[in-house]
C-alpha cells in the first residue's frame, strides 16, 4: 500500500489555537509533537516546530493516482515573533499552509509575518477562522461573516484572493469534518523525487539507549535506504543508517518530502538540534 505524504504547515500568531488545532486533528504524535519541550508547557507558547499526523482517503480528484492513503503531517509552528527563524525552517518544508486567526481579534502582528511567507514559500493556503465556541450562539454567524468580508478584503492584495475560510473550534471541534473535507479537496501530488543528492532537515536529535541516536527530520531531496551511510555535515561525521520509522511505522526507503526519524551508530546528540544530514 503506497501512502502519500503531505505536508501542512499550521501558522499563525501567538495564542490563536494553532498547537490544539494540531492536537484536535493529529492521531499519531511524533517525538516533538504538541509542546512536550519543559520550556514550552512552562511559558505556554510553542517554542519549537511539532510533527504530528493522521491519514485520510485519497480524494476523488487523485484516485487515479499510484497511492492509496493520504498521510497529512502538520507542521506546527511557533507563533511568538522571536521566534520567526524556527517558522521560517518550517515553511521550507509545507506543501499547503493552513493559517489559523482568532476570530476574536482578527489578524495580528504574527499572522501578517505569516501571510508574508506563506507568498514565498507557498502555493496554497486554507484560513482557519479558530474559537468560534468564544462566541455566543445567536451572534456566531453574524461575527463569521462580518471577520470573513473583512479577511476577504486583506487577501484581495495577495496572491491568495480566493483562499477558502474555515470557521471551527479546535477545543469543541466544531466544524472539523469541514475543515478535514476543504483540506482533502486542495491536496495535490506535489513533485518528488527520489533522484538527486541526499540531504535532510533534521530539526531534533535524541538517543535511545542500546540502539542509537535518532534524529528526526524532513527529506529535502533525494532518498535514503537502510545501510547507507551518510554524513552529519556540521560535525564532520559518518554515520551508518540502522533503522528508520515514519511516525512510529518501520520503512526501509525515505523519498524527498518523507517526514523521518533516522536511527544511527550512536553518537552525542547534544552536538546536533538542528543542521544538514547527507550523503
Amino acid at each position: 500500500m503506497s501512502i502519500l505524504n503531505f505536508n501542512v504547515g499550521v501558522l499563525g500568531h501567538v495564542d490563536s489555537g494553532k498547537t490544539s488545532l494540531a492536537k484536535a486533528l493529529s492521531t499519531v504524535a511524533s517525538t516533538n509533537a504538541f509542546d512536550k519541550n519543559p520550556q514550552s508547557q512552562e511559558r505556554g507558547i510553542t517554542l519549537d516546530l511539532g510533527f504530528s499526523s493522521f491519514t485520510i482517503d485519497m480524494p476523488e480528484h487523485l484516485t487515479n493516482s499510484n497511492y492509496s492513503q493520504l498521510q497529512i503531517t502538520l507542521v506546527d509552528c511557533p507563533g511568538h515573533a522571536s521566534l520567526i527563524r524556527t517558522i521560517i525552517g518550517g515553511a521550507q518544508i509545507i506543501d499547503l499552509m493552513l493559517l489559523v486567526i482568532d476570530i476574536t481579534k482578527g489578524i495580528q502582528t504574527q499572522t501578517a509575518e505569516c501571510l508574508i511567507i506563506g507568498e514565498i514559500t507557498c502555493d496554497k493556503m486554507l484560513v482557519v477562522l479558530n474559537k468560534i465556541d468564544l462566541i455566543e450562539e445567536d451572534q456566531r454567524q453574524a461575527t463569521i461573516d462580518k471577520m470573513t468580508k473583512r479577511l476577504r478584503k486583506t487577501f484581495e492584495s495577495t496572491k491568495f484572493p480566493q483562499t477558502p475560510i474555515i470557521p471551527c473550534s479546535a477545543v469543541s471541534s466544531l466544524n472539523l469534518n469541514e475543515l478535514v473535507s476543504t483540506l482533502q479537496q486542495h491536496v495535490y501530488i506535489p513533485r518528488r523525487s527520489a533522484t538527486g543528492p541526499f540531504i535532510f532537515s533534521v530539526d531534533h536529535c535524541f538517543s535511545i539507549r542500546g540502539q542509537g541516536t535518532v534524529m528526526t527530520g524532513t527529506v529535502l531531496s533525494g532518498s535514503v535506504r537502510i545501510n547507507d551511510s551518510i554524513e552529519i555535515v556540521s560535525l564532520k561525521e559518518v554515520r551508518k543508517v540502522k533503522s528508520m520509522q515514519m511516525f512510529r511505522k518501520p520503512i526501509d526507503r525515505a523519498i524527498q518530502g518523507d517526514r523521518i526519524g533516522l536511527c544511527v551508530t550512536q553518537f552525542d546528540p547534544d552536538k546536533l538540534e538542528r543542521g544538514i544530514v547527507c550523503k
